[in-house]
């Protein structure tokens, strides 16, 4: 027998505010047409005037929570992906603790960009699976429109605010991963040789401002293409399955053209692709969980179902994880 980090439920959040690329187009540089060519994005949500990341983050970890069925005394363990923090310290995780009511659990924030969701659900898996912790509630959640520079027309458009949570519990299980419920591998990565590449200019210990977003995105699609495709494969390898065996790739919402790049390279079909960056574009660390979330509660993911979710952001960092729902 081994332990394996069941998902029991999923939440998300989504900010009221719908920003179309229409509207944009009143105050940057930019066409609908220009947007949507370039990323396949089509609109956006961004947060209200004192809508905070923790404000997003607590709304998708009630869903979340709702959905499993667990009162806040059950949780061991909050792993918040962030990096939009509502301040450098503490945690915004410690504040969706406290606002859930769910004192004396372990919180703490997980910072790898648009890969944070992956490696904060390796994280929880870790420490189920080593007995450290039974139930755990793992949150991606952004305000990415607070850190975007509104006169770089190529990159501001390509991004949006919201949170994605979901429920882990440590569960028995057979250890096959053709059978298993659960989190059957995990796979995360970081190359910091490419950090000019996907950066934000600030810091508290640099500049002591929080800095705006810079992206060289010919060069950032080159890699996500390539390493996206590179770490699906690894999970299969890693458990004996193949492309066939998948049901869903859950893949990091950053573009369209880089998703059916990454399809391809994988060979799946883009029906078995979850994809909402038409409407969501760019979320960051909340991309991966929304997707997932949605998809569950349309009834595309189903209970028995095999999902690859996977991601890659600045640093570069990225990751997978295979999990049979």
């Amino acid at each position: 027998m081994v332990k394996r980090s069941v998902l029991i439920g999923s939440g998300s959040r989504l900010p009221d505010r719908i920003v179309t690329n229409d509207e944009l187009a009143r105050t940057v540089d930019t066409t609908d047409a220009w947007i949507r060519e370039r990323s396949g994005i089509g609109e956006r949500r961004f947060a209200a005037e004192g809508e905070s990341t923790s404000d997003l983050a607590i709304a998708a970890a009630r869903a979340a929570m709702d959905s499993a069925g667990l009162d806040p005394a059950d949780l061991d363990l909050i792993v918040l992906a962030t990096a939009t923090p509502d301040h450098t310290f503490p945690a915004t995780a410690t504040k969706v603790q406290a606002a859930l009511g769910a004192a004396g659990c372990m919180a703490f924030d997980l910072q790898a960009v648009c890969s944070g969701f992956i490696f904060a659900l390796t994280t929880a898996d870790s420490y189920l699976r080593a007995g450290q912790a039974r139930t755990a509630l793992v949150i991606g959640a952004e305000t990415f429109s607070r850190i975007l520079d509104w006169q770089d027309r190529g990159t501001c458009v390509l991004f949006g605010d919201g949170a994605g949570a979901v429920v882990l519990r440590a569960e028995d299980a057979a250890g096959d991963p053709r059978s298993d419920r659960g989190i059957l591998s995990c796979h995360a990565h970081a190359d910091g040789r490419h950090h000019d590449l996907l950066h934000v200019d600030g810091g508290p210990s640099t500049t002591q401002t929080t800095g705006l977003l810079r992206m060289q995105g010919r060069e950032v699609f080159r890699h996500a293409v390539v390493n996206m495709a590179e770490v699906v494969d690894e999970a299969l390898t890693a458990t004996g399955l193949s492309s066939t065996d998948i049901d869903w790739l859950v893949p990091h919402q950053a573009n369209q053209r880089i998703i059916e790049a990454t399809a391809r390279k994988v060979g799946l079909p883009l029906d078995k692709v979850v994809m909402t960056v038409e409407r969501h574009a760019n979320t960051s660390a909340a991309s991966v969980p929304l997707a997932l979330d949605e998809a569950i509660r349309d009834g595309r993911i189903r209970p028995g179902h095999l999902a690859v979710l996977e991601g890659m952001g600045g640093g570069f960092t990225w990751g997978s994880v295979l999990i049979r729902l």
